[in-house]
């Protein structure tokens, strides 16, 4: 079925009112697409004075600023303060908030410096601005994107839109699977990226507002109620600071490819040189260690000096593709010839670690509790794994949990028989036993619903489709691919959830309120078209899925969003084509090459 929207009360146009519920924010999108959109093409065309003035246009836009604020205020650190301790959660602050979004008197504060742990037992720092100065960010960052995605290597995966690792594993796969592929690999790690980046190459090199960006990289950071001031660095923790990163080592992969360009007609390659990066992690592919260590290796050092960076001694080093490396969590290695990615041991000990703590936390936790708390961790992991080469790990972490678990039972029940207990807290369900599950409950009462922990081994392997390398979320061109691989994702996200996957079908992928995609990284809530306080119900035929923000916006202006019986579509309509996704019509230069 079709959801149509029929909304009683509209938003003005956003250049009249800076309401927060009164934005229409399909129009404030539709502005900022269109702006970006002309900022690629001026970068195609390296028409540079072009590219500030619509950067200058769409950072004083409304709509600019509009997006900005939204985007501060749903993201996961929209409680988090800075050093005025100031949050934005009322509509009254958001809107105000938008008309403080000026260039003219801005003054930058102190960022407020928190420590978070890494996997090797040091620190992270990382430096929490002010919700002004991230707004002030994302507000620039939507002008400076576009210029960063157009220039950028095509085989850097961190932080950009529409990539993810995965897309990096699986260029790794493409680029040493074959039998004439490189056997011979450079790890490479930066040392104290963000801390180390040099302040004069990015006010030379960085195409935005050079005294925004430098306010930015001078405000300092206070620790223990002391200032401390910035000479280097692009403190993690800011909105920009990914993309900012990026644009720095951006170049790179693209002097490799000059340097030494692979023929493809031919069917052994002279140099077999392939850049992959992830953020600063990164590896490179060589024909043999010394290309590696004599050529390609002083390259890079060089490219990052220039840039105030210089490569970890302690992480970096030339790997022969029969012993493996691990990158991303994956462990990439040759068995007889034939390339196999499979789970990392360290991450695998570290997510079992991190099981095993959290049931001896909680020894006396409900086990309906438990297995809420356990279910988040063990889907994400799996997830995450779940395109490579796992079924043989996923049966070793399930029985690994199951250990852990019966080690909890038989403590609550040291005087009780392993029959009782296995009564007591497992059951046999489809055909599986021993499965972890309960009876949940409601309002103190046992109900018929079942609270299942997550088994590892149900979940299906399949290969990740790749993005492609030369895709620009900001061209409108790639609009029609970008749209299938979103709803490929969103598909494949919601399998374990009919309900909602059912709502996402029948509202094509869209937002009512907004007109917008649903993903996963903006979220969703579940809207009741008839309250349940009025009696609503929680059938399908009286739900509907809206963003966030939306949804607070149907509330406050008591939108009348209603489901027209009439229309109706089919499943198969939405479902991916595995991943054959048609590739857009290149124009001008990029169609000749």
């Amino acid at each position: 079925m079709i959801i149509a929207a029929k909304i009683t009360v509209m938003g003005a146009s956003p250049d009249k009112t800076t309401e927060w519920h009164q934005i229409d924010w399909r129009q404030c999108q539709s502005i900022v697409r269109k702006l970006q959109a002309r900022i690629v093409k001026a970068t195609q065309e390296k028409r540079w004075n072009k590219v500030r003035s619509l950067q200058r246009l769409l950072t004083c836009s409304f709509s600019g600023k509009a997006m900005a604020v939204r985007r501060v205020t749903e993201n996961k650190g929209k409680k988090t303060p800075g050093v005025d301790m100031v949050t934005w959660s009322t509509p009254d602050s958001k809107s105000q908030a938008i008309l403080e979004l000026k260039k003219r008197g801005y003054k930058t504060q102190p960022l407020r410096r928190v420590y978070i742990p890494k996997k090797n037992g040091k620190l992270r720092p990382l430096g929490i601005p002010t919700m002004k100065e991230r707004a002030m960010q994302a507000l620039y960052a939507l002008a400076l994107e576009p210029v960063a995605e157009t220039t950028a290597d095509h085989h850097s995966y961190g932080f950009r839109p529409e990539r993810s690792t995965m897309d990096a594993i699986q260029q790794c796969f493409n680029a040493l699977s074959l039998k004439c592929a490189a056997p011979w690999v450079l790890e490479a790690d930066i040392e104290g990226c963000f801390d180390n980046i040099s302040h004069d190459w990015m006010l030379k090199h960085i195409p935005m507002d050079k005294l925004i960006l430098q306010k930015w990289l001078k405000a300092g950071y206070i620790d223990s109620n002391k200032f401390y001031m910035t000479e280097s660095g692009s403190p993690q923790g800011g909105v920009i600071s990914p993309l900012l990163a990026n644009l720095v080592l951006d170049g790179l992969g693209s002097m490799l490819r000059e340097k030494y360009f692979t023929n493809r007609s031919h069917r052994k390659p002279t140099h077999t040189v392939n850049f992959i990066r992830y953020a600063d992690d990164f590896v490179i592919t060589g024909r043999s260690k010394e290309l590696l260590e004599n050529e390609i290796k002083p390259l890079v050092e060089a490219f990052l000096e220039e840039r105030g960076l210089r490569l970890s001694q302690e992480k970096t080093k030339v790997t022969h593709i029969d012993e493996g490396f691990d990158f991303l969590g994956q462990t990439i290695r040759k068995y007889d010839g034939k390339l196999l990615i499979t789970p990392s041991k360290s991450s695998v000990k570290a997510f079992l670690k991190k099981i095993r703590e959290l049931i001896k936390r909680h020894k006396m936790i409900e086990q309906e509790h438990l297995i809420a708390l356990l279910n988040p961790l063990i889907r994400g992991w799996v997830n995450y794994h779940r395109f490579v080469v796992s079924s043989k790990t996923f049966s070793k972490v399930h029985s690994e949990i199951w250990k852990a678990l019966w080690k909890w039972c038989k403590r609550r029940h040291s005087k009780k028989s392993s029959r009782w207990i296995r009564n007591k807290y497992f059951r046999t369900i489809g055909g599986n036993n021993w499965v972890f599950a309960c009876n949940k409950t409601k309002e103190g009462k046992k109900i018929s619903q079942l609270a299942i922990l997550e088994n590892p081994t149900r979940t299906p392997i399949k290969r990740h489709i790749k993005v492609r390398a030369e895709l620009n979320p900001f061209d409108r061109q790639w609009d029609a691919y970008i749209e299938k691989r979103i709803k490929q994702k969103m598909y494949t996200s919601l399998s374990g959830y009919k309900k909602w996957r059912s709502l996402w079908i029948e509202q094509d992928g869209k937002c009512l309120v907004c007109k917008e995609s649903i993903t996963l990284a903006r979220g969703w809530d579940i809207h009741h078209i008839q309250e349940r306080s009025k009696g609503g119900d929680n059938q399908n035929s009286n739900l509907i899925l809206l963003h966030p923000n939306c949804h607070r916006q149907a509330h406050s202006l008591k939108l009348q969003l209603v489901k027209p019986a009439s229309a109706c579509r089919s499943l198969k309509r939405l479902e991916p084509d595995d991943g054959k996704l048609s590739r857009p019509v290149l124009r001008g230069r990029e169609e000749q090459q």
